[in-house]
């Protein structure tokens, strides 16, 4: 009943309320309360709108304090009504309670008969793809370009990504066999190679004696490459018509140099196993160490000590003055290579033939001590001969007349080549020069005229006259005149040579030596023949192509970059 009031609160004597916009509601007093219908047609008529937010903090102010009440899947939003506070709605793709957990759930859009999907739908979190099935192409939109049925058309992308990826399978495929077999290759070549160059036979005789277990080094090539990067150029120690020297360092950080000659006779390849075991025994200190070989190569490598300060043929010739070059100090350097070319030929339990004696073939290291080096020509003379029977090999002006005649190799040959050093020492010139005068073109002959005619000291070198003594430079010369002899017999022995150069440099060394002091002198000679004792040596492969080698058997000259001989 309209006017019953029995079941209203005290504090309101209404009857009827609800909420709706003042502006569109019209009271018609107890008549609208009268009419049964009033209620369904006010509800429908009037609008109604409730506005609401959470707390009376914004969404940023929430979120610090820890109190943000929006669930998973859900995203806050500040109220805009002026009244402070934030709302919770879901995401994009996402329906549900944003404020109970677990918050919004994915929407399923494919179940949407709506959906923009012609083809296949796949529901993805929040969203949705559109696809076409197998024999359709197209991009599956409603929108777009939807799903077609394909053709029979050649796929020429599939076949040619195929064709690409097959193709670079069978390249790198054939890359790793060739490489492979390559490899198995090279170990195969190598391993005959060592055997045709004597390794067997080298090896042997390491294994049978001990005594060259640790001077006879045998190399690999592998090893002989990584020493010399490869056999670079800026490696060249030196460069001949028959060979090449190159520095290397080994992998225990030692310098060597490694010969690399080209060409090497196979009938004589017992002979030069047999020398390298005997050169790799000679330990003298003014002979150029043989370390070992390769055999590996078409041609064996040879390995040596290391001499970094160049060849007495460039330091006598060279531009510019040699200070270190004194008297004395040639004195010093023809001595010790006499030495080593003395006990060469008698202190080896087998006799050693320089054959190619030359300035270019002594060395000098960093303290200029001598160093005999290049035995690529040598040859071994058995105990129980003198002379051996060989191609005629040598440099021209070093060359001993009677060896080149009758082809009869004998230490006297080395004496020869070796008058001509001590020729070089004294005078500074040449062995053969086609710019000088036809008479002084050879300098053996124009020194033997020169002594005969009593003009020696006008084609000594003016510091060696200064320097020495008369008595001294009329011996070393009488010295060279003998060694020079063109009869082979006449010539004195290396030991003999050595002798008397040690003579004259402890003459010159003496305190009370003087020129009229004959008995002490001879005295001086006498001992000095006792107390001489001749050592070891060995091999390098250094030498000059400044002399003109003759065309028989290896030629072992090299020319030296100026730097090697700083």
């Amino acid at each position: 009943m309209v006017s019953n009031h029995t079941k209203i609160w005290s504090f309101d004597p209404c009857t009827y309320s609800f909420l709706g916009e003042q502006e569109r509601f019209t009271f018609n007093g107890v008549a609208d309360f009268k009419d049964p219908g009033f209620r369904n047609r006010t509800m429908a008529s009037v609008p109604m709108l409730v506005d609401w937010v959470v707390g009376n903090l914004s969404c940023s102010e929430a979120r610090t304090t820890g109190v943000l009440a929006c669930q998973a899947n859900s995203r806050c939003v500040d109220s805009d009504t002026g009244v402070p506070g934030y709302r919770c709605i879901c995401n994009s793709g996402y329906e549900g309670q944003p404020y109970l957990d677990p918050g919004c759930h994915d929407i399923n859009e494919c179940e949407d008969p709506d959906n923009l999907c012609v083809g296949v739908c796949t529901n993805t979190p929040g969203n949705y793809t559109c696809s076409c099935k197998d024999g359709y192409t197209g991009d599956g939109l409603k929108n777009g370009r939807g799903c077609k049925k394909e053709t029979s058309q050649f796929p020429v992308i599939k076949f040619s990504l195929g064709m690409g990826f097959g193709f670079l399978a069978i390249l790198v495929g054939t890359t790793w066999l060739y490489f492979v077999f390559k490899k198995r290759n090279l170990v195969k070549l190598r391993s005959k190679l060592f055997q045709r160059n004597g390794g067997l036979l080298l090896k042997q005789h390491i294994t049978t004696n001990e005594d060259n277990v640790d001077s006879t080094n045998i190399f690999t090539a592998q090893e002989l490459e990584k020493a010399t990067n490869n056999y670079a150029e800026d490696r060249i120690l030196g460069r001949g018509g028959y060979g090449t020297v190159y520095k290397g360092i080994l992998t225990d950080q030692r310098v060597v140099a490694i010969k690399k000659s080209r060409v090497m006779d196979e009938a004589q390849i017992e002979l030069f196993i047999n020398e390298v075991i005997i050169l790799t025994k000679v330990n003298h200190r003014n002979v150029v160490k043989l370390l070992g070989c390769c055999l590996e190569t078409e041609v064996p490598l040879l390995v040596y000590e290391y001499v970094s300060n160049g060849t007495l043929f460039n330091h006598i010739h060279g531009k510019g003055t040699t200070t270190w070059l004194s008297w004395e100090n040639r004195l010093r350097v023809a001595a010790e290579a006499a030495g080593a070319l003395s006990y060469l030929h008698s202190a080896t339990s087998t006799p050693v033939i320089h054959r190619d004696v030359k300035s270019a073939n002594i060395l000098l290291d960093d303290n200029y001590t001598t160093k005999i080096a290049d035995f690529g020509a040598s040859r071994l003379v058995p105990i129980d001969q003198t002379q051996v029977t060989t191609l005629v090999q040598g440099t021209l002006g070093y060359l001993d007349p009677e060896y080149f005649h009758t082809s009869q190799l004998t230490e006297k040959s080395d004496v020869y080549s070796f008058g001509i050093v001590l020729a070089e020492l004294l005078t500074g010139k040449k062995p053969l020069c086609m710019e000088r005068s036809e008479e002084e073109r050879n300098l053996a002959t124009y020194f033997i005229m020169s002594l005969k005619e009593n003009r020696l000291f006008q084609i000594l070198e003016p510091r060696v006259v200064r320097e020495g003594t008369l008595e001294q430079l009329q011996q070393i010369s009488e010295l060279v005149n003998r060694c020079l002899n063109l009869t082979a017999d006449e010539r004195p022995t290396m030991r003999e040579v050595a002798i008397e150069l040690e003579g004259l440099r402890k003459f010159t060394q003496h305190p009370w030596a003087s020129r009229d002091g004959d008995e002490e002198n001879t005295n001086l000679m006498s001992t000095l023949k006792e107390e001489t004792d001749l050592y070891e040596a060995s091999i390098n492969p250094y030498s000059s192509n400044e002399e003109i080698s003759s065309a028989f058997g290896i030629d072992s000259g090299l020319v030296f970059p100026a730097n090697i001989l700083r």
